[in-house]
C-alpha cells in the first residue's frame, strides 16, 4: 500500500527513534477495509525497527489501532487507515512521543494541559481529503501524550458512515467529547485548549486558582504572528531590542489560504508555505515565540503596556504592536451558531464532499463566495448564491464562470434572516428580499457562509476603533493610546493584503522604535 519511496522517507526520518512502539491493531475480517489495514501496517512497520504490529482479530466491524510506547498506552488511537493528509498525523504521533516532534508545544502551555482533570474521551471524525483535519488531529494527540487523563481517537468517516449519520456529522474535522459536539472546522491548539478548560476542571496550583502563572517582560510585545506581526517583530529585532510575538499561531489567516499569486517578486505560493517561511524568517533573530496563547485582558494606558494572558502567564513592555488580523465574519442570525458542523459550514474544500448531490446555498458574491459556488456546483444538485448588495462583488470573470454553469442560481439583494432546523441538520433558510421586503423559505440541506472577515480587536476595549471595529490608526500605525501601534487587517488601513500586512507591520515596528528614541514611550 506505501510505495516504495514513501517507506524509504519515512526510513529516513526514523533512524532516531529510541522507544520501541507497538501498532495494537483490533481488525475484524467483516470489515470492507480489513486487508488494506494489515497491508498498511505491514508497511509502515517496515519503517523501523523500533515499530511492530500486533493483530488482534475483533468484531463488530471494527478497524482501529492503539499506539503503545515500550507496551504502555500512549492515549493516541487511528480508527481507520491514516492514508492522505492523515499519514502526517501518524507520523507525527510516533515522533512526538519520542519527544522529537516539531510541534510540542511550550512548557507554559503544556503545563496548562496537563492541569487538565478528569477522565477526558475525546473523538475527531475526518476526511482524508481536508486539508484543516490534521491540525485538529495533531493537537489532540498531542494533548493526549501531555495528559494521561486524555484519550484521543481519529475516526474517518467514510469508512463508517452510519455512525457518521448518527452522530449529524456534517463537517469535518467535527470533535466530541463524551459523545458531546465540542468543535467543528479548523482550529488550532489555544483555541482547542481554552474549550477543553471550559469543559474540564484544571487543578490549581497557587492560592489564586491560577495555573502557574509566568511574567515575561520584553522591549516590543508584538500580538499577532500573521504577516503583519512576523515583519513587525523582524524590524524591532533588527533595532536589537528584546522582541516578544504572542499569537496563537504563527502564519495566522493566511495558513488558510490555498493560492497566492500577487506576493510581488513571488509568483505563486500557498499559505502553508507563507506561514513556514514566516517561521523560517523570524528564526533567524533572537525573537522568542508565544504561540497558542490567547488574550483574557489587557492594561495598555500606563508607561508599562499589560496583555494577561489565559491561564495566567502576565507580559509587559513598553511598547505593544497588535496584529491580531481578522477572522471569518458570521451571519450572526438565529439558528446559525446551533446548526455549526450540522448544515451550517465555512470551508467548502472541506466540507462540500458531505452534500455531495443535495441542494446548498452559499452566503456572499464576493471573489470566494463564487469560487465556492463554482467549486460546489461540480458536486451539489444545486447551489444558489445569495447576495445582500443589489449586485455580486467578485471579479467579473468569475462572475461568468458562475452564470454559465447549469445548476448555479444567483439571487441578490437577499438577506438571511434565520437558519431553519429540525434540530439534527439545517433544512431551510428564511430570506428576505430587502427590495419588495417579501419574506420566502429556500429549502435546502446545507449552507456555506462566505461574507468574508472581521477585525480581531475584541481584547482591545481602551483603543478607538471604528464603527465595524477596526484599530483607528494614523498614518504611523499609533493608536489612540502612546506606545500601542496596530498593524494589518486588525487596522483601519485600507485594502487586506498580505503585502499591505507586511509594509505596515515594519511600519509600525519603525515608529515604535523612533518613539522610543524621542523619549514618547
Amino acid at each position: 500500500m506505501l510505495d516504495t519511496a514513501i517507506i524509504q522517507q519515512v526510513t529516513d526520518i526514523f533512524r532516531s527513534l529510541e522507544s520501541r512502539y507497538t501498532l495494537s491493531a483490533h481488525i475484524s475480517a467483516e470489515h470492507s477495509a480489513a486487508a488494506q489495514m494489515r497491508e498498511f501496517l505491514a508497511d509502515f512497520a517496515t519503517t523501523s525497527e523500533n515499530i511492530t504490529v500486533e493483530t488482534h482479530e475483533a468484531d463488530n466491524q471494527a478497524l482501529y489501532f492503539d499506539i503503545l510506547k515500550e507496551g504502555a498506552p500512549t492515549g493516541i488511537t487511528f480508527r481507520g487507515i491514516p492514508n492522505g493528509h492523515e499519514f502526517t498525523s501518524l507520523l507525527l504521533a510516533i515522533l512526538n512521543a519520542d519527544g522529537k516532534g516539531k510541534n510540542l508545544p511550550d512548557e507554559g502551555v503544556a503545563r496548562r494541559v496537563r492541569a487538565l482533570q478528569g477522565d477526558i474521551r475525546l473523538q475527531t471524525y475526518i476526511s482524508l481529503s481536508c486539508t484543516n483535519c490534521p491540525d485538529v488531529v495533531q493537537t489532540l494527540n498531542i494533548f493526549a501524550l501531555l495528559n494521561p487523563n486524555i484519550r484521543h481517537e481519529m475516526v474517518d468517516g467514510a469508512l463508517f458512515q452510519d455512525e457518521v449519520n448518527e452522530k449529524g456529522v456534517q463537517a469535518v474535522p467535527s470533535v466530541f467529547a463524551e459523545g458531546e459536539l465540542l468543535h467543528v472546522g479548523r482550529g488550532s491548539l489555544g483555541e482547542l485548549l481554552d474549550k477543553l478548560e471550559s469543559k474540564y476542571p484544571s487543578v490549581a496550583d497557587d492560592a489564586n486558582g491560577n495555573v502557574a502563572p509566568e511574567h515575561h517582560n520584553f522591549d516590543v510585545i508584538v500580538v499577532g504572528g500573521g504577516p503583519a506581526g512576523a515583519s513587525a517583530a523582524i524590524y524591532s529585532a533588527r533595532k536589537g531590542l528584546k522582541v516578544a510575538i504572542v499569537a496563537e499561531r504563527i502564519g495566522g489567516q493566511v495558513k488558510e489560504t490555498v493560492g497566492i499569486e500577487n506576493l510581488i517578486s513571488i509568483p505563486y505560493t500557498t499559505g502553508s508555505e507563507l506561514a513556514d517561511n514566516l517561521r523560517t524568517h523570524l528564526t533567524h533573530y533572537p525573537i522568542a515565540l508565544f504561540e497558542n496563547r490567547r488574550i483574557e485582558s489587557t492594561d495598555l494606558k500606563g508607561k508599562e503596556k499589560h496583555v494577561r494572558i489565559k491561564g495566567g502567564e502576565l507580559f509587559t513592555a513598553p511598547a505593544v504592536i497588535i496584529a491580531t488580523g481578522a477572522g471569518w465574519r458570521r451571519l450572526n442570525v438565529e439558528g446559525e451558531a446551533e446548526y455549526i458542523g450540522r448544515g451550517v459550514a465555512f470551508c467548502p474544500h472541506c466540507d462540500g464532499p458531505f452534500y455531495a448531490g443535495k441542494r446548498v446555498a452559499v452566503v456572499g458574491g464576493g471573489n470566494s463566495g463564487i469560487e465556492a459556488a463554482i467549486d460546489l456546483a461540480g458536486i451539489c444538485q444545486k447551489v444558489t448564491v445569495l447576495e445582500f448588495m443589489d449586485s455580486l462583488k467578485a471579479d467579473q470573470v468569475l462572475q461568468d464562470k458562475a452564470r454559465s454553469l447549469p445548476n448555479v442560481e444567483i439571487l441578490t439583494s437577499m438577506q438571511t434572516m434565520k437558519v431553519v432546523g429540525d434540530g439534527q441538520k439545517v433544512t431551510a433558510l428564511e430570506l428576505k428580499n430587502r427590495q419588495t421586503e417579501e419574506l420566502q423559505t429556500l429549502e435546502l440541506d446545507g449552507v456555506f457562509v462566505q461574507i468574508g472577515l472581521s477585525a480581531n480587536s475584541q481584547p482591545f476595549e481602551e483603543l478607538e476603533k471604528s464603527r465595524i471595529g477596526e484599530i483607528i490608526i494614523d498614518a504611523h500605525c499609533r493608536t489612540s493610546i502612546p506606545g500601542v501601534y496596530a498593524a494589518g487587517d486588525v487596522s483601519s488601513v485600507p485594502y487586506k493584503q498580505i503585502i499591505i500586512a507586511m509594509g505596515e507591520g515594519a511600519k509600525a515596528a519603525l515608529t515604535a522604535f523612533d518613539d522610543r528614541v524621542r523619549g514618547i514611550i
